[in-house]
């Protein structure tokens, strides 16, 4: 049940813009002269080289629901690490009830994934992944517990230079409090 369109960016030009509609349910509340009908969509947006955002919209007609997810998505873009295609690290990520593993897949394998994490790491860019779902797989609960694992993509070698960067700091003041404490046991 996915749609996808093409948007070009508002004023800066830079990238086309993917949106895919994800879901869209048909809600109801209860008044008092009966049913009121209302739509919420669950909208993805990513130009397809790293940046991805998601949106959920909620309106009486479909179009304004997913116009109101595409305007949310636009507003909510980051940046996911990209390495050769695939991600850079193994992450386990958790939304409410559900559970997503993305893990790097060696080149040619694909996008092994669902529909809903499939439109999250397609409009990403990734075009090696391999991925599970456990628990709810309730399309927005696993759109945004896979948002929040892309999000939480950490590049390997700026973490290894952050915490060798680290250790050396942690080792100058180790000598400078060994040399005050034989100073203070001298006097």
């Amino acid at each position: 049940m996915a749609m996808q369109r093409r948007a070009q960016l508002d004023s800066s030009g830079e990238s086309e813009l993917s949106e895919r509609v994800v879901k869209i349910s048909r809600v109801s509340k209860v008044v008092k002269g009966g049913r009121h009908l209302s739509f919420n969509a669950v909208v993805v947006v990513g130009d397809g080289e790293g940046r991805i955002g998601v949106g959920l919209g909620k309106a009486n007609a479909v179009p304004d629901a997913v116009r109101k997810g595409t305007a949310a998505a636009k507003k909510n873009m980051v940046t996911v690490k990209i390495k050769n295609g695939t991600i850079p690290h193994e992450v386990i990520s958790k939304y409410c009830g559900s559970i997503v593993m993305l893990k790097p897949a060696s080149p040619g394998t694909g996008v092994i994934a669902g529909g809903t994490v499939r439109a999250v790491v397609e409009l990403a860019g990734i075009k090696d992944i391999l991925t599970k779902v456990r628990r709810s797989s309730n399309p927005v609960n696993v759109v945004k517990a896979t948002f929040n694992g892309l999000q939480a993509m950490k590049d390997p070698e700026q973490e290894l230079a952050k915490r060798k960067e680290l250790a050396e700091s942690a080792k100058i003041k180790e000598e400078q409090r060994q040399s005050y404490l034989r100073s203070r046991a001298r006097a």
